[in-house]
């Protein structure tokens, strides 16, 4: 409900006032009145109301000089001067002024009515698009934790990050080195054969232990999840002397390797990247710790419970240029969504001819498809899927072993890509009708939340503005028509119960600007809720 301060020094006007404005049918109501500008002033100021009415020639201080020094304390509110003088100079300040209104005394009831339901629309837009940009802001907000994990992601893993970019301050990467160690789980013992569910609990479990143990070990860290692997990024300032980081990093991965058995009875291997004293050559260590953990050589001597990468120790010397930590990922990725197309782009772009893997040896291609295969089915894993059962390990370990050169190996790869999508992905008709049965459902049951149209795409793996046109095609209205329209129906329900108040009832149904949840409400039932509580 908005407010309104009226101003002037004739008490008739003043009760006249008070009884023309129709305060009810336009939701308003009074917060006082004062009698000449510097009253106006302190009354203004304490009650801060949507809408000023006043007079120009007041004692003390004037209409026009009361509404200079309010816009000089931002007030934004609406202005509507009453006066009876219609001087050209004073309609010309008040325009200066930004004045809404100048209406000439005595002004008729449908004059007021008219003026004062065209500022309150006003009030309702403006306020409507406030909690629009605030609803947008806190939206960015939420995401930034998102935003910043994916963005730490591609660096790790090599992915697209532009070049201009730079690490978040509250990151501490600025003049650091970095180190980093790849974690591999096995199953064994009582680990075999347990849920999706309780494996994910048990290495939420591991990487708990892990990322405690780097903080005794006073070392700062970025605990990542790539596939069915863990990898935790080292890094200490850049004048601390390397070998002590090399030191400490090392000695760190033997007390999770060891901590990990006595505590969890988990068995853990480890590989350790190569020290690098710039963020943009992380992805560098990933590749590494991996490469180290996948070819396991003979551990350190100083260290013989770490896997630790060794310059020059690649047996192919193509090997340096190929990425398969990112590979791995991005095939992750496009899989989980059964996204075939996208899948051969990365397998294409795995073996252009820069990217050295057309030149890896034939043990080194079954490695990575190997690989490949164990990371594809543990993500499909997670969504129900038993992909050994289609394609059995022993099988693919079979066909692996007859396969000659990187061209046959992609050929082979793309096949069990397009098998994979084309057997699991759900029919196109009845995935587009669960997917909106599962919009049509949760807007049922989390209308009262801040939600909106992206939050459901990034749920279901869909683009926006295809899942816009899925629910058009399925409803026949568009997601924020529909969302509304049951917004609008709860209330209506709420406001015939006539247990809440108009504020309550908007809060419970998704509204925290009660203007902008009027409005609607009206556009919905022709009524304002005040009007159809009455009814």
């Amino acid at each position: 409900m908005w407010t309104i301060a009226i101003v002037d020094d004739d008490r008739h006007v003043l009760g006249g006032m008070k009884r023309l404005i129709p305060w009810d049918q336009l939701e308003v109501r009074p917060v006082g009145e004062a009698m000449d500008g510097e009253e106006g002033l302190r009354l203004i100021e304490e009650c801060r109301p949507d809408i000023v009415i006043t007079d120009i020639h007041m004692p003390v201080m004037n209409g026009l000089e009361m509404i200079e020094q309010l816009r000089k304390r931002n007030y934004e509110g609406k202005i509507i001067i009453l006066s009876g003088y219609s001087d050209f100079d004073y309609a010309r300040k008040a325009l200066r002024l930004q004045v809404d209104d100048y209406l000439p005394k005595p002004a008729s009831l449908s004059t007021i009515r008219e003026v004062l339901q065209r500022v309150t629309a006003e009030l309702a837009e403006r306020s409507a698009l406030e909690s629009e940009e605030r609803e947008l802001r806190n939206k960015l907000l939420q995401y930034e934790p998102y935003l910043e994990r994916e963005w730490v992601k591609s660096v790790l893993t090599g992915g697209t990050v532009s070049p201009l970019s730079k690490p978040p301050e509250r990151l501490g990467w600025k003049n650091s080195q970095f180190m980093m160690l790849a974690l591999e789980m096995k199953r064994q013992g009582r680990m075999e054969g347990i849920s999706a569910r309780d494996w994910h609990l048990f290495r939420f479990a591991v990487g708990n232990m892990m990322e405690e143990l780097v903080g005794q070990a006073g070392l700062r860290s970025c605990f990542l999840e790539l596939h069915h692997h863990m990898a935790i990024l080292l890094y200490k300032p850049l004048s601390w002397p390397e070998e002590a980081f090399r030191r400490e990093a090392l000695t760190l991965a033997e007390r999770m390797i060891s901590s990990a058995s006595r505590y969890l009875q988990v068995k853990l291997h480890i590989g350790a990247g190569s020290i690098k004293g710039d963020w943009r050559s992380i992805a560098d260590s990933t590749e590494e710790a991996f490469q180290a953990l996948s070819t396991r050589r003979e551990p350190n001597p100083a260290h013989p419970c770490v896997y630790v990468y060794a310059e020059g120790g690649c047996r192919s010397a193509g090997r340096r240029n190929v990425r398969p930590v990112r590979f791995f990922q991005e095939m992750a990725d496009a899989v989980r969504s059964f996204d075939e197309q996208r899948a051969l782009l990365v397998l294409e772009e795995f073996f252009r001819e820069d990217g050295g893997a057309a030149q890896l040896a034939a043990e080194e291609l079954e490695a990575i498809g190997t690989q490949m295969f164990a990371i594809l089915s543990f993500t499909l894993y997670e969504s129900g899927i038993r992909l050994d059962e289609e394609l059995p390990l022993t099988s693919l370990s079979n066909e692996l072993s007859h396969v000659e050169g990187a061209e046959q190996w992609k050929t082979w790869a793309a096949q069990k890509v397009k098998r994979i999508c084309s057997r699991f992905a759900p029919n196109e008709n009845m995935k587009h009708k669960e997917t909106v049965d599962f919009m049509i459902q949760y807007i049922h049951e989390h209308y009262a939340e801040n939600f909106r149209l992206q939050d459901l795409a990034d749920r279901v793996y869909i683009s926006k503005n295809y899942l816009s046109t899925l629910f058009r095609q399925a409803t026949g209205e568009t997601f924020g028509d529909y969302l509304t329209r049951v917004r609008m129906e709860k209330a209506k329900s709420m406001v015939i119960e006539k247990k809440l108040l108009i504020a309550e009832i908007a809060e419970r149904v998704g509204y925290r600007n009660v203007p902008y949840f009027t409005t609607l409400f009206r556009k919905h039932t022709g009524r304002s809720p005040t009007e159809f509580y009455r009814a």
